[in-house]
């Protein structure tokens, strides 16, 4: 009876978390959502935009949780009281009341890889739990409450791909060149950024950067706190380490299922049939680049 009654309090007064029910937060015209599948990036867009936003003084993980936060982790109160205009991080499928967003995109087999050492981290899985089996309940979306990958990822594109108000990140090419990505990044947000500024902000959220902040606030910081410390949350920070972590067998289910989307999306297939299935043109990747904006 008492939790009934504190629960009912703190939503008064606004100071329940939203958790999956973002619906009850009120969303605007202005707002920018970082939107991505768990595990694409999103963490380091965050603290890149946060960085730019602040240049003064670098961001901790703590800072970085206030100036762009998670949809689930903040109070009602806390995103009532947030100024405007606001950028929020979130993993959600197709919400139309987003009007602005960044979505960033990052290759499945990466992902997949990604998520069974966090959930490892985390203490979700022991160490004796096999990659395999992870990937299997990863396709199936038994791994995320976000869906599968692909219909995360196609429900955004499917519905927003060529609107203005859309900016689609590669993973991958942030990886390449974070200055370049990071000003396309300020150019959507309306931000007038100088080269020193975008340089200074992409040293700021290096990884290495980025794992120094780790050892210093793991438990402090939401995502870490009460998780092994022998399983760093900023991990490689590269693209293919799936060359090396996944069975063959596991890359080709992936291959098969996700395939068609994944070549369209310009990501080149290792299992020969479908490699050899719709491998993607210059031409045709010269066309998404322009196309993600």
């Amino acid at each position: 009876m008492l939790g009934h009654l504190f629960f009912a309090v703190k939503h008064i007064l606004g100071r329940d978390v939203p958790g999956s029910e973002f619906s009850y937060v009120r969303v605007f015209p202005d707002d920018t959502f970082i939107v991505s599948y768990p595990k694409s990036g999103n963490t380091w867009v965050r603290f890149l935009i946060a960085n730019l936003l602040n240049p003064d003084q670098p961001v901790t993980m703590t800072d970085m949780e206030q100036i762009v936060p998670h949809c689930e982790a903040q109070s009602r109160r806390f995103f009532r009281l947030m100024p405007r205009p606001r950028i929020i991080k979130c993993h959600r499928s197709f919400d139309p009341r987003f009007k602005r967003v960044i979505y960033v995109l990052r290759d499945p087999r990466d992902v997949v890889v990604s998520q069974y050492y966090f959930q490892k981290k985390g203490k979700r899985l022991d160490d004796s739990y096999p990659i395999q089996h992870f990937v299997a309940r990863f396709m199936a979306g038994e791994t995320s409450p976000y869906g599968t990958w692909s219909e995360n990822v196609t429900s955004w594109l499917a519905l927003r791909q060529n609107d203005p108000a859309f900016l689609l990140l590669h993973y991958e090419r942030m990886l390449a060149d974070p200055v370049r990505e990071l000003a396309r990044i300020a150019k959507f947000l309306g931000l007038n950024a100088s080269q020193e500024t975008l340089v200074r902000a992409v040293q700021r959220s290096s990884a290495d950067e980025m794992r120094k902040l780790e050892s210093l606030q793991s438990d402090q910081w939401a995502r870490t706190k009460g998780t092994r410390k022998d399983i760093p949350f900023i991990r490689s920070a590269r693209s293919g380490g799936w060359k090396s972590a996944l069975p063959k067998e596991c890359v080709a289910e992936m291959e098969a299922a996700w395939g068609p989307l994944m070549n369209r999306l310009g990501y080149e297939m290792s299992t020969p049939e479908q490699s050899d299935a719709g491998r993607p043109t210059a031409e045709k990747l010269s066309k998404l680049h322009v196309v993600a904006g």
